[in-house]
């Protein structure tokens, strides 16, 4: 149940998660698939939003960890409500215009779609990448607090390319982060959840850091909890991340959602929302605020009146 937090303060911290995600997808595509080493060598520390990278972006420019987390809140716009099979359409759609990356398991899982209209993919013990976890945003805020219901959305989108039990694990357990963030409480209850995630699962084991950021979604998770619960802001906390390499977009679009549903619209840093596309940045913030008054969260605080 959502206590002490008006719907402005709510919509607020969607939003900034929504932002959040797409920064750090552009600041982290710069360096994926660097080392540390080679990226402290070339840069000292990176932290500014220049493009480039393997994929020769333009700055700000995202890739598909963001562009797939937007086919989801368009499904379910235009749906006026979720449908696993509206999600597929719209990944469908999004995979002929040619995106400019795609990771394997999630081509496989969307053209399993488009070629037999399959929308969950069978168990599969190798599919523990982190393509279905770093797309879940809108399954969290349009769930917000109902954790039955985050489950559902969760899993029903990870399983349409990804099904196994790690991303599983993984996709609830960054949605029920999200959710204590958007709701205001401390980064010591985040913590427990982390932790809680490492007790079942110890893949997901973070301290001590492992120093791996791989596309493996244990890898993904500890970079993302490690430098998250050590950095001091939205800022210390994404660099941190990004700085690990290897796959750095979706470490840093992750930690970018977690960060900003956590610290807020403000703490996002000026000069990088200046190099943000202005009509990415608009749709992204209005698909959270569709998605947060959709929510059971959103509908409660609507009805009570506390609009802040």
């Amino acid at each position: 149940m959502i206590q002490h937090l008006d719907l402005h303060e709510l919509r607020d911290r969607a939003r900034a998660a929504f932002v959040g995600m797409a920064i750090g997808d552009a600041l982290g595509a710069t360096v994926e698939f660097m080392t540390a080493p080679e990226i402290s060598a070339q840069y000292g520390v990176f932290n500014e939003i220049v493009g480039g990278g393997w994929l020769r972006l333009k700055p700000g420019q995202v890739t598909d960890d963001t562009e797939m987390a937007l086919c989801i809140a368009r499904a379910v716009e235009k749906n006026q409500g979720w449908s696993p099979e509206a999600i597929a359409q719209e990944f469908a759609s999004w995979l002929r215009s040619r995106p400019v990356d795609c990771g394997d398991t999630c081509r496989k899982g969307i053209r399993a779609y488009i070629l037999q209209g399959r929308l969950e993919a069978p168990y599969n013990h190798w599919d523990g990448g982190n393509g279905a976890v770093m797309r879940v945003l809108p399954a969290a805020l349009l769930s917000l607090p109902d954790h039955q219901l985050l489950k559902k959305y969760a899993l029903e989108q990870a399983r349409l390319t990804h099904h196994q039990n790690l991303s599983d694990a993984a996709c609830i357990a960054v949605g029920s982060l999200l959710h204590l963030a958007l709701q205001g409480f401390s980064k010591a209850r985040l913590r427990k959840e982390a932790d809680a995630l490492v007790v079942r699962h110890h893949q997901f084991g973070f301290d001590p850091y492992r120093k791996l950021a791989t596309a493996y979604v244990a890898d993904t998770l500890a970079t993302v909890f490690h430098y998250f619960f050590k950095g001091r802001d939205f800022e210390e906390c994404l660099v941190g991340t990004v700085n690990q390499g290897a796959d750095a977009d979706t470490t840093g679009a992750i930690c970018g959602m977690l960060a900003g549903a956590y610290y807020g619209r403000e703490a996002l840093p000026r000069r990088w929302l200046k190099k943000m596309d202005k009509q990415l940045v608009a749709e992204l913030e209005r698909h959270a605020d569709q998605l947060i008054m959709a929510s059971p969260a959103g509908r409660m605080i609507a009805e009570s009146g506390q609009y802040g």
